[in-house]
């Protein structure tokens, strides 16, 4: 029996967290126990997805086809997730395949630009232009790290936690200058620290893909599909 996890086991897990999350943000209120520990599971997505950005990277026989294909899905999965986030279609933010595609355009400019002082203009651009995307500026940085870092688990680790950090710092901050004291602010901000589990999950991954053939669409496919449904329940048929 092949030891650790595969690919597809490793998207599954981060796409059933997806949904835990996506459902928390939509029915559950952010400040009780319940609200916060299902974004504490839903903390394993992203990073999860950012991994396999990397890896994908280094094993796709087609940059411009890969790069397309999260162009496509990203714009197919725009209107569902602007619908979802607030009830409306709109251009920003933007999902979280942009964020993803913006990583791998990060990735492949660290690869191909040899003028070090343009390459990392370029990648600076790119991480500005993640500034208005779910996953944001700490989506290029992961999918940057889990490249350059693979397999230093311990580093990785260091990453992950120093962003879980800064996270939950941050929205402690916007909450307490919104009003709200020091205790309750952080009641509403500690689910960041989920990232961690991240340093936990992905050194199980056995290098091989696994599952059906049609598992690497699975996270392009449910992406947009779970937010219309939810946006649906959200927007139309419980407000």
């Amino acid at each position: 029996m092949q030891k650790g996890l595969t690919g597809f086991q490793l998207k599954a897990i981060a796409i059933i967290a997806m949904f835990v999350d996506h459902i928390a943000w939509a029915f559950v209120d952010t400040g009780t126990l319940l609200g916060q520990m299902m974004h504490f599971v839903g903390r394993l997505t992203g990073p999860t997805m950012c991994f396999f950005i990397a890896e994908g990277y280094r094993k796709t026989r087609s940059f411009p086809r890969y790069l397309l294909r999260l162009g496509v899905f990203a714009l197919i999965s725009q209107l569902p997730f602007t619908y979802y986030s607030m009830g409306r279609p709109g251009l920003i933010p933007l999902n979280v395949i942009y964020t993803l595609a913006l990583g791998l355009l990060a990735i492949h400019c660290l690869e191909v630009i040899p003028n070090e002082g343009q390459r990392w203009a370029v990648i600076a651009l790119l991480i500005f232009l993640s500034m208005w995307a779910d996953w944001s500026v700490f989506g290029v940085l992961l999918c940057l790290a889990f490249y350059t870092k693979r397999d230093d688990w311990p580093r990785l680790a260091f990453v992950l936690t120093v962003m879980a950090v800064v996270l939950t710092v941050g929205q402690t901050a916007a909450n307490m200058s919104a009003g709200l004291g020091l205790a309750t602010a952080l009641g509403h901000s500690w689910f960041h620290l989920g990232m961690v589990l991240n340093a936990i999950v992905l050194p199980l991954y056995n290098g091989e893909r696994g599952g059906p053939s049609w598992g690497r669409w699975m996270f392009y496919v449910f992406y947009p599909l779970h937010l219309a449904v939810i946006a649906l329940l959200r927007w139309r048929f419980l407000v």
